[in-house]
This record gives C-alpha cells, structure tokens and sequence, in this order.
C-alpha cells in the first residue's frame, strides 16, 4: 500500500514534466517573425548552418536567410501584416523584426543580396517607420511609403 501512495503521489510530478518538455517546442514556435503563404518553384530557408525547403506554413526567425530559384517566387507574411513577395533568383535575410506594441517597441530590417522583392507596409511601417529598413549592397531604404518593388544586381 506504502508503494502505491508513493507512485500516486509521483504522477502530479510526471504529467508535469511531460507537460514542461512538450512546451518547450511550442515555446520555441512562438519566436518565428514571419511565415511563407505561398510558394511556387524552389525556395531554401537557411537556418544556423541548416537548409529546409520553404513551402506554405514554412516559418522564418530573425536571421534566416531565404534564397529562391531561377522562376520561383514567394509570399511572406510578418506577424504585423507586413507583406513581402520574394522574386525569382532572390537571396535576402530577415536581420532584425521586433513588434511589441505594448512596449512601443518596433524594428524591421532586411537585407536583399541579390533579386527582388516587393514590400508592403504592415503595421510596424505605418506606426514607426523610421524603424523599417531595407538595405542591399550598394544602398539603403528607410521606409515612408507604403509599398515598393526594391531590386538588387
């Protein structure tokens, strides 16, 4: 009887445990910026070393690198609405998205490396934007508009 008491006692401390460890992952979801809609060709997401294809629900973190193909084209949501459609033959990377309006605090960069792609402002660009840019590696936008084709040889 003393050995049952024991295990009973035990199972509020392991559905814990189990319960700690699977949220854990769903935690770690929860930092992903932005997340593709829509692909069509090849798009590779490169991630700390590691290369995934991009296909719709794909999730992008700050620091991700995205590289499409010859013919491939991609749209991106940001958690702020910001829209983004990755042209053909395009190598860019998410370098900074923070969007904590309850904190007033915002900061939205990418840097397009070769390609093109179309921005249309989300929130962060209509609130603060002198916190959006977009650099590639002969010149830098700060955002005023709501929306532009940006393009880089």
């Amino acid at each position: 009887m003393k050995r049952f008491a024991s295990f009973a006692t035990s199972i509020p401390f392991v559905l814990c445990a189990a319960l700690a460890a699977l949220a854990g992952p769903v935690m770690a979801q929860d930092a992903h910026v932005a997340l593709f809609k829509n692909v069509t060709g090849t798009i590779k997401v490169q991630r700390n070393g590691a290369v995934m294809d991009a296909t719709a629900g794909t999730t992008l973190l700050v620091s991700d690198r995205i590289v499409s193909g010859p013919g491939a084209t991609g749209g991106v949501v940001f958690k702020d609405g910001t829209l983004l459609t990755v042209g053909p033959s395009t190598e860019l990377q998410v370098r900074n998205y923070v969007f904590e309006p309850a904190e007033a605090k915002y900061a939205f960069a990418l840097y397009l490396a070769k390609g093109s792609a179309i921005y249309s402002s989300g929130k962060i660009g209509k609130i603060a934007p002198e916190a959006v840019n977009v650099s590639t590696p002969t010149t830098m936008v700060g955002v005023r508009g709501t929306r532009f084709i940006i393009q880089a040889e």
